[in-house]
């Protein structure tokens, strides 16, 4: 660390006194300080590696791009000093042009950044954007989980259970497949879920009391039912009164291989038939929206219905 003559010699040049007090109000890139300064990058690269090896800036990368700030670990002596040197010349004419051309860049800076998403507004979600996936929106919307009792009906090994029981209060997961019960139980108990239990059970029969859970879901489970409308009506029986039903399945399509590939014994539904099975049985609020298309052939199509029990 350079004790404080070696930093009053520092400050004794102009050109570094300018770049600090740059500094001190946004963190820049060497082609921004080229811009703001209007010198040539080697002498304004001379100087910052003075600075740094003075310890009073710091340096990142990202990309092919370098940008400095103040370094904030700089003790009391070296941040007095840095300080009566920056106001001993904030009224100086250079430096209130150094400031003027400051705001310029940065307006540039975030216009780069609007000029993107205005070229691609309305094709966002259309087309790839790094790291943006239904995967990681899922445990971001996760998190938003309130303390609540959670029914998971038709939940095979529960894996989406398994992320909802982080934040609700209970999730209590129905099959009727006592291998699926089995892993899933073994799962919730590597994974130290205490709130969290499987229990064999048939969705047209669901083995819960009545009105005692505030969100019931049918994901990808109602097409597997011999009679959906007995499960749905379960559902709404199990629901407290203000519950949500949530169904994902898909939408009615004409792939007859699902019958032998996965058991199905519906091929899918419509969306009014969705609407009407959560009328029949006595919910309100009710909305169904198709929400996602594979790509690959038979092109199956996911539709999402939620309800409010009355």
């Amino acid at each position: 660390m350079a004790d404080s003559w070696e930093i009053l010699k520092l400050l004794a040049d102009s050109t570094r006194v300018r770049i600090l007090s740059l500094l001190a109000k946004e963190e820049l890139s060497v082609a921004e300080l080229q811009e703001v300064l209007d010198m040539g990058q080697s002498r304004i690269s001379s100087h910052l590696g003075l600075l740094r090896q003075g310890e009073l800036v710091h340096d990142r990368r990202e990309g092919k791009k370098t940008y400095y700030a103040l370094n904030g670990g700089s003790n009391a002596n070296e941040a007095a000093l840095m300080q009566a040197a920056c106001r001993a010349v904030e009224d100086s004419p250079q430096i209130a042009e150094d400031t003027a051309n400051l705001k310029r860049v940065l307006e540039k800076r975030k216009r780069k950044a609007e000029e993107y998403f205005n070229s691609v507004a309305g094709r966002l979600g259309k087309n790839y954007c790094p790291g943006r996936s239904w995967e990681a929106i899922g445990h971001f919307l996760l998190h938003l989980t309130p303390k609540i009792r959670i029914a998971d009906l038709g939940a095979g090994e529960g894996l989406v259970s398994q992320l909802l029981a982080r934040r609700a209060e209970q999730v209590v997961c129905v099959d009727n497949s006592p291998k699926m019960i089995e892993f899933g139980s073994e799962l919730a108990k590597k994974n130290g879920f205490s709130n969290l239990s499987y229990k064999l059970g048939d969705i047209e029969a669901v083995p819960l009391k009545d009105k005692s859970f505030d969100l019931a879901l049918l994901s990808q489970a109602l097409h597997h039912a011999s009679h959906p409308q007995k499960a749905v009506d379960e559902a709404y029986r199990i629901l407290k009164p203000g519950g949500q039903l949530i169904i994902i399945d898909l939408l009615e399509h004409h792939f007859e291989k699902a019958h032998e590939l996965y058991a199905d014994v519906w091929l899918g539904f419509s969306e009014n038939k969705l609407y009407q099975f959560m009328k029949d049985a006595g919910f309100r609020q009710i909305e169904v929206n198709v929400v996602a298309r594979e790509e690959a052939e038979p092109n199956f199509e996911t539709v999402l219905a939620c309800g409010v029990k009355g």
